[in-house]
This record gives structure tokens, C-alpha cells and sequence, in this order.
């Protein structure tokens, strides 16, 4: 069900005008059944105007008899025939016709100050795509004699926060990604001298083993009685 404009005051003008129960109530404004019996006792939106619900289309007088004469029938929204805005999907960030041709200057000054910021990033920040900033950045990109660094908070192509906050994760990322590369080195230097370690001397494993050196040596206390 589409949500219900202004669904408390909304409430508070159906406990005021109607027989619904507070159940029903709830279910088409999509309160709690308690908040919903605080506002019939005053406890809640106190002096709060009710919202005629009939006035603006989302429900009918004859939907609310019909559901005024059977309490466990739930109240149905009147369809709209004004379409629901769409949600922008996820991709680049709109940018103004007559800014775009700033971008690869904001692109060269957040490759320069920044260079924590992946590709991704800069290209959401400013507008842009993942090629474009790679032209710039290798500078094969086709207006490169023209293009200088310049701020793009300066440039109106990005909110300071924005800036700072994919500054941020990209430094998260990084610090992450150096904590995992040393503690990788750390068990590698662990196992090698784990390894050296199981390089054991055989006389401390067998104390009566003769170093082979000295094997062939006679006995200095038969020599000298000899």
C-alpha cells in the first residue's frame, strides 16, 4: 500500500470523526495501535490539527462506512492517478552543461592533491567515467594542452563533504590494505624461522651420536698407555 500523507494528524482525524477502531486505524496510517490510543486519550499530538484524509483523494466516505460497519475489514487507499516520482538510479553525478567542460580540471587537481582516490571515485565526484579520468591521468586525453588543476569544490562540481568523505574511505582502504600486506610478511618471516628452527644439530636429538669428524680419531687415553 502507498504511504499515507501526514499519516498522524491524519489519525488524529479519524479517532476524532469516525468509529475505527484503533487497530484499523493503525493499519491504514501505519502508526502503532498504542500510539494510535494515546492520541484518542491526548497523551500524543496534543492540539495537532486532524488531516482530512477524503479531502485530498486517499480515502473515500463510503470506504470509511464500509469499514466503520465491519471492524475487522482494513481500510483501502484510493489509488492516485498522479505518478510516483521515479528514483534517479546509481551512476555518474549530474553535472550542468556549463560546467562540464571543467571537469577534466577538477580531475587533474584530484589526481595531483589526492592520489589515495581511485578512478571511481574522482570519476562520482566530478560527473564523470573511469575513462575520462584515465585519459587525464596517463594525458592522452584530447584537450590536455588546456587542462590545469583546479579545485573542483571551487568549480561547483562537488560538496566539500562529499570531497572529504571519499577522501577518507579511500585512506581506510589504503591503511587497511597496508595493515593486511605487514601482517602477510610478518607470518611469512614467522614460517621461515619456523623453518630454521626444524634444522636440528642430530647430537641434541641423540647424545651418544659421534660427529663424523671425529670418528676415526683413537682414544687419547689408549694412546697413552700404548
Amino acid at each position: 500500500m502507498s504511504q499515507v500523507l501526514m499519516p498522524k494528524a491524519t489519525a488524529v482525524w479519524l479517532v476524532e470523526n469516525t468509529t475505527l477502531t484503533f487497530d484499523q486505524i493503525s493499519a491504514f496510517t501505519g502508526l502503532h495501535p498504542l500510539e494510535v490510543q494515546a492520541i484518542a486519550d491526548g497523551e500524543v499530538a496534543g492540539g495537532m490539527t486532524g488531516f482530512d484524509p477524503t479531502t485530498n483523494g486517499q480515502l473515500t466516505k463510503e470506504e470509511i462506512k464500509r469499514a466503520e460497519a465491519d471492524k475487522n475489514a482494513a481500510l483501502k487507499l484510493t489509488p492516485r492517478d498522479v505518478p510516483m516520482p521515479v528514483a534517479r538510479s546509481k551512476g555518474p553525478r549530474y553535472t550542468p552543461v556549463a560546467k562540464r567542460q571543467d571537469r577534466p580540471d577538477a580531475i587533474a587537481w584530484l589526481l595531483k592533491i589526492h592520489p589515495e582516490l581511485q578512478d571511481s571515485q574522482v570519476a562520482k565526484l566530478v560527473g564523470s567515467t573511469k575513462s575520462t579520468v584515465q585519459s587525464v591521468r596517463d594525458r592522452s586525453h584530447w584537450n590536455m594542452q588546456n587542462v590545469r588543476p583546479r579545485d573542483p569544490v571551487t568549480l561547483g562540481l562537488c560538496m566539500l563533504k562529499d570531497l572529504n568523505d571519499a577522501v577518507d574511505k579511500a585512506r581506510r582502504k589504503a591503511a587497511r590494505e597496508d595493515a593486511a600486506k605487514k601482517k602477510a610478511q610478518a607470518k611469512a618471516g614467522a614460517a621461515a624461522e619456523a623453518g630454521k628452527a626444524a634444522v636440528v644439530d642430530p647430537a641434541a636429538v641423540d647424545p651418544t651420536a659421534v660427529d663424523p669428524a671425529e670418528a676415526d680419531q683413537p682414544d687419547v687415553s689408549e694412546t697413552s698407555q700404548s
